[in-house]
């Protein structure tokens, strides 16, 4: 298993990851780890992308997801599987407003709600933002990769087993 998860904030890519790695032995490599340091600065692209990288060449069975496609473009070429999870703005933002607090980024409950109403924000401009994390970029590194892709438009397809078919 070498697969990639894109897809905005909220859209699953967690949640579908945990589920893969329940079927098969894989290591997990979210993207938020690498891309910034140990704030809300991002930490330079080629950094990040050699991290990446690394982590690549050291496991051979991996799931990375994320939502940052200047890392994810560098890294399609080692990857067999792309799974693209766009299930709509509201999906991403219920899911969002409904995620148990993370203490890996946040120090409380209390600080991850106060960051919520950015966060749905950013959400719902996924679809009009020209950035390295909105619609447009996702649907060209979906479309432009020549392997097994599939692209997950509906919540409950998340629990299903997404590594078939070239979608």
């Amino acid at each position: 298993m070498k697969t990639i998860i894109l897809g905005n904030a909220g859209a699953g890519k967690t949640t579908l990851a945990r589920h893969l790695l329940s079927q098969q032995s894989a290591s997990l490599l979210p993207l938020d780890d690498i891309a910034f340091a140990g704030g809300i600065e991002r930490r330079p692209v080629a950094d990040s992308i050699a991290d990446a990288r690394a982590f690549i060449e050291t496991h051979d069975h991996w799931v990375i997801e994320g939502c940052y496609a200047d890392i994810v473009e560098a890294l399609l070429p080692s990857c067999e599987t792309l799974l693209f999870l766009n299930p709509g703005i509201d999906a991403c933002v219920g899911h969002c407003r409904a995620r148990p607090w993370e203490p890996d980024k946040f120090p409380s409950p209390e600080a991850q709600d106060a960051h919520l109403d950015n966060l749905v924000e950013w959400v719902r401009a996924y679809s009009t933002r020209e950035d390295e994390y909105g619609l447009r970029r996702h649907r060209e590194l979906y479309e432009g990769f020549d392997g097994n892709k599939r692209e997950l438009t509906d919540p409950d397809m998340f629990r299903a087993d997404a590594g078939d078919g070239n979608d």
